[in-house]
């Protein structure tokens, strides 16, 4: 099975900082684009969403879990990830929770609406667009290897996205993140 839509451009580039078979989550995953991408990389894949139809999608690619993020508590207290991605998503209390996530060497690659795309379409509310360097500011315990905040085409959109990095703790004092897939 696949799905309609493909993984992300900003997922695609920077999933190779994933740790080899790292257990990925996938926030509001959908219909599990990004759940798909990293499973076909042999990744275990968890997918977290309150819509069920979606999921019912999502499972062909990995476990998935009915959740309204917004409005339960956090369902995944004390496990970790080698990866969280969320795209197009954005509820400024799970900040902390998705940094708390990720496991040493995991990756964070977070892409969703900032200020600027009111003028362009939906979402317009300001409690769903990202302030100038917030998720810089959300991600301020990370290594940063990529961050963007700008104008993208096909379709017009203002986003914000993030790769960034928790390093082990044992890490030497420069860790080399690669800034591009080997080929």
């Amino acid at each position: 099975m696949t799905t309609s839509a493909p993984a992300s451009e900003w997922v695609r580039r920077w999933s190779h900082l994933v740790p080899a078979g790292a257990r990925v989550l996938d926030l509001a995953c959908g219909h599990g684009r990004h759940m798909q991408w990293f499973a076909e990389r042999g990744h275990a894949v968890l997918g977290v969403d309150r819509a069920a139809d979606a999921l019912q999608s999502a499972a062909a690619f990995g476990e998935v879990l009915q959740c309204d993020l917004e409005s339960a508590p956090w369902p995944l207290a004390d496990q970790q990830f080698g990866a969280v991605v969320v795209t197009n998503y954005l509820w400024r209390p799970l900040f902390v929770h998705i940094v708390q996530s990720l496991a040493p060497d995991g990756v964070l690659l977070y892409e969703t609406f900032a200020q600027g795309n009111e003028s362009l379409g939906k979402p317009a509310n300001p409690d769903f667009l990202l302030t100038r360097g917030e998720l810089l500011r959300a991600c301020s315990d990370l290594r940063v290897v990529a961050y963007e905040d700008g104008f993208l085409n096909h379709p017009a959109r203002c986003v914000q996205r993030i790769a960034a990095a928790r390093p082990a703790t044992n890490a030497p004092a420069i860790t080399r993140w690669q800034l591009e897939a080997s080929a």
